[in-house]
């Protein structure tokens, strides 16, 4: 994910949900209580897993 996002020239923040306790909230909180890795918030959405073609559509 962060080389695709990296390689498209999006700026991104990255959160550890395994050291961050207020990350791991705010994913439950986005994504209705579950938690799942990778996980990517666009536009306020929560996209789970990495599926290139699915990522060119959000960011085009």
């Amino acid at each position: 994910m962060k080389e695709y996002l990296s390689q498209q020239g999006i700026a991104y923040e990255e959160k550890d949900i395994s050291t961050d306790d207020g990350a791991m909230e705010e994913l439950r909180q986005r994504n209705r209580g579950i938690t799942a890795v990778p996980a990517t918030v666009v536009s306020g959405r929560v996209i789970v897993g990495f599926d290139e073609n699915r990522f060119n559509k959000v960011f085009q």
